[in-house]
């Protein structure tokens, strides 16, 4: 009777090595590597980006996006689509492919499933560089999903940046309209204003009301100096002195006339000028609002232009010429020891529990 090491890992491990040495069908990988990059980077060499980079920190902005791609490679999505332009399941259900590592059902979960043991998708973060791993049982099958996948992905890209470049552009042109607006609200404001008035500039009419004044009090100064020169040598009942007093009472009654008319009750022309400063103030605000909303704009479409995302590719997908899966002598081998570390496991547990028996 054979040993039992015979039938538990011997046997066992023969089974898997006659499957991987004369069953299993070769696949055959196509490798491609891709970076997302973005117009607006540019290759800088710094103490602090060595650092980053030393320390595994790199990447940048763009490490969002390759994450992202990545991430869309993996999904149902990508699978999807990938079925829609190259029919996965035939592809994975060759007649060259074996029972056991042939594509068994074609339902999209389990397609999915299966598109994930067979495809992967990994991102060196200090490099920025996105590793894509194809197999499939001819060379010529696995270069083609590598490139139909290349294809999804950068539309993918091309779909993000066009929609960042709208977003940004839209907001902007927004904020135009709205400074737009603005300014032709402070406009009719003012022009209805002035019509109101009927007054085009009310601060240059309160610099006039200002100048009479002035010259009411000047003229006034010069009769009431004009006075008490008189008095100095006429009698008190003299006619041209009572028309100096009348000229001097008159004036004075002019110019409080005239700032009570300019300064006290409604429709002032300090309330005029209170009115119109505030107008004035508004329109220059909402010029500059819309200078700047228009310079935003200005900038915004320049990003756009210059911050567009794009997917280069550093290794193109390869046509292979030896396949490199299945792996025969590591799984050999991991059969092996792994039946026989089980094996021995179970050895000693059995002699324990016989010795407690015994």
């Amino acid at each position: 009777m054979a040993h039992p090491f015979t039938w538990w890992v011997l046997l066992p491990t023969a089974i898997v090595a006659a499957y991987f040495y004369l069953v299993a069908a070769p696949q055959y990988v196509s490798e491609t590597r891709i970076v997302v990059r973005s117009r607006a980077e540019a290759p800088t060499v710094s103490l602090s980006g060595a650092i980053s980079s030393a320390m595994g920190g790199g990447g940048g902005a763009s490490s969002v996006e390759s994450n992202s791609v990545r991430e869309f490679l993996l999904s149902h999505d990508a699978v999807m689509r990938a079925q829609d332009r190259l029919d996965l399941v035939s592809i994975w259900q060759r007649e060259e492919a074996d029972f056991w590592a042939r594509l068994a059902h074609s339902d999209p979960e389990r397609l999915t499933k299966f598109y994930n043991s067979m495809v992967s998708a990994v991102f060196d973060s200090s490099t920025g560089l996105l590793t894509l791993r194809v197999r499939s049982f001819r060379p010529e099958d696995s270069k083609a999903i590598a490139e139909t996948l290349l294809e999804l992905s950068e539309g993918l890209v091309n779909g993000l940046s066009e929609r960042a470049r709208e977003d940004a552009l839209r907001i902007a042109h927004a904020e135009v309209g709205i400074a737009e607006r603005r300014v032709l609200a402070a406009r009719e404001a003012l022009t209805g204003f002035r019509e109101r008035e009927q007054d085009l500039d009310s601060a240059g009419t309160a610099a006039a009301a200002a100048q009479t004044i002035a010259a009411l009090e000047a003229t006034l100064t010069g009769a009431r100096a004009e006075l008490r020169e008189r008095m100095a040598f006429m009698r008190a009942d003299n006619p041209a002195l009572l028309a100096t007093h009348n000229r001097i009472e008159a004036l004075e009654r002019q110019i409080m006339a005239e700032r009570t008319r300019r300064t006290q009750g409604n429709g002032t022309l300090a309330q005029q000028l209170a009115s119109y400063e505030r107008l004035v103030l508004e329109r220059e605000f909402a010029d500059r609002q819309l200078a700047s909303a228009t310079a935003s704009l200005e900038t915004a479409r320049m990003d756009a232009q210059r911050q567009q995302l794009y997917v280069a590719r550093v290794v193109a997908p390869n046509l292979a010429v030896y396949p490199l899966y299945p792996r025969k002598l590591i799984s050999v081998g991991s059969v092996f020891l792994g039946l026989s570390v089980a094996f021995g496991i179970g050895w000693l547990l059995v002699a324990s529990m016989r010795d407690h028996a015994a």
